[in-house]
């Protein structure tokens, strides 16, 4: 028989010890370092690309819908969605004069105009209109009866009309090109905000 000496078998058990954990941390190491799963702390963190998209704007949605007011919304969130915040378009909305997927804007009016009325004629009178046309609701073809506006210059002021929220006075038309101070005094008597 072997001789055995106690501090040796200690030593043996000590190393054996020392083996298998540094076979451990190893291990650990390596499957730590494998893990694609990042660390909870990391996971718990909230971080937004930047704050613009939950700035709060105040709208005035005003015209044909069910609650016109003010409402405040998100500068992410779209016409569309202040539109629904206001009850929806009624029935005599004619929402082929809005751009409802532009982005709101603080301070804006968000204005629906209404469907001009059918006439009993089919063709549009090309005589100036009886009654002065609303800047802010007139049609297309209502805008093209004008005494020197073709289809050009009345889609033009539909654009105006769209990007700035709607006409607060007859002078803006000055703005408009093609309009200068002649043809805007010609439109004194037949256009009205």
């Amino acid at each position: 028989m072997l001789d055995r000496d106690p501090r040796r078998l200690a030593a043996w058990a000590a190393a054996a010890v020392l083996i298998v954990l540094l076979s451990a941390l190893y291990l650990a190491r390596s499957r730590f370092a494998s893990d694609p799963t990042p660390p909870p702390v990391a996971a718990s963190i909230d971080v937004k690309s930047d704050g613009a998209d939950d700035a709060r704007v105040t709208v005035d949605v005003a015209g044909a819908v069910k609650h016109p007011g003010v409402y405040r919304l998100t500068s992410s969130q779209r016409i569309e969605d202040a539109l629904k915040r206001a009850g929806g378009p009624t029935r005599r909305a004619d929402l082929s004069q809005i751009n409802r997927a532009a982005k709101l804007e603080d301070g804006r009016q968000v204005l629906v105009p209404v469907k001009a009325s059918r006439s009993t004629s089919s063709a549009p009178s090309p005589t100036t209109p009886s009654q002065p046309l609303n800047l802010n609701t007139a049609t297309l073809e209502q805008l093209d009866t004008l005494d020197g506006v073709g289809p050009t210059t009345a889609q033009k002021i539909i654009d105006f009309r769209i990007e700035h929220g709607g006409f607060g006075s007859v002078d803006e038309l000055d703005q408009i090109p093609g309009i200068g101070e002649k043809r805007l005094a010609a439109f004194r008597e037949s256009v009205r905000v």
